[in-house]
């Protein structure tokens, strides 16, 4: 099982993103503040691992418990034309941010997956202190539960998405870089949901958006 915390004494609420590295689709970020007390409740969740370990089938099993064990979740997202403003980068950043603002209690520590972040201030003003951990997401419980709900609700907004551009194959490739979404790509042009500033093919041939 991943590590329950990082500080004992502090409330910490895990953020992990999911959809960076996809040519299409907005970015998602999960924030998730776990209990501390009750070992038997975070026995429950065993099973959770990093998001991209585990099987749609599982992640998917996993989401409501993790909902219903949390003392706080939330999942937000920034849009492509956000991201295309912004880059991806900080389009991260800031969709952990929003999720983090969504959360009913405030933090006293961030977990955050990876080795960057923005700081963040809550409505009130106060900062909120955060520890990046790289690869957070396959160590402690937070991250994996956040890094889980980022992931699912992606994949849920993708597959609609897909209903109105099925030539894409967004219910299978969620708008990642396969073989399958490029070719689709070049021969179909781009979409409003593909990432402008994204390399959406190799030859670097002209689309038309």
């Amino acid at each position: 099982m991943l590590k329950p915390y990082f500080d004992k004494t502090l409330l910490e609420a895990g953020c992990d993103e999911a959809g960076r590295g996809c040519l299409s689709g907005p970015v998602f970020a999960g924030a998730v503040i776990l209990p501390k007390e009750s070992k038997k409740e975070l026995k429950i969740l065993e099973k959770v691992d990093d998001s991209k370990k585990l099987t749609h089938e599982v992640r998917m099993e996993l989401r409501p418990i993790i909902e219903k064990i949390a003392l706080s979740f939330a999942v937000e997202m920034v849009s492509v034309e956000e991201i295309d403003e912004i880059n991806i980068l900080n389009a991260s950043f800031l969709a952990m941010h929003r999720a983090i603002a969504k959360l009913e209690f405030e933090p006293e520590l961030l977990l955050i997956d990876g080795n960057r972040f923005t700081k963040y201030n809550s409505s009130s003003g106060k900062k909120i202190a955060h520890q990046c951990i790289i690869e957070g997401d396959g160590k402690y419980l937070s991250i994996a539960c956040a890094s889980i709900l980022a992931k699912t609700y992606r994949d849920d907004y993708m597959c609609k998405l897909h209903e109105s551009f099925p030539k894409y194959g967004w219910n299978q490739n969620k708008g990642y870089a396969t073989r399958a979404h490029r070719f689709a790509i070049e021969q179909f042009g781009a979409t409003e949901h593909h990432r402008k500033s994204f390399t959406l093919l190799p030859s670097q041939m002209e689309l038309d958006f």
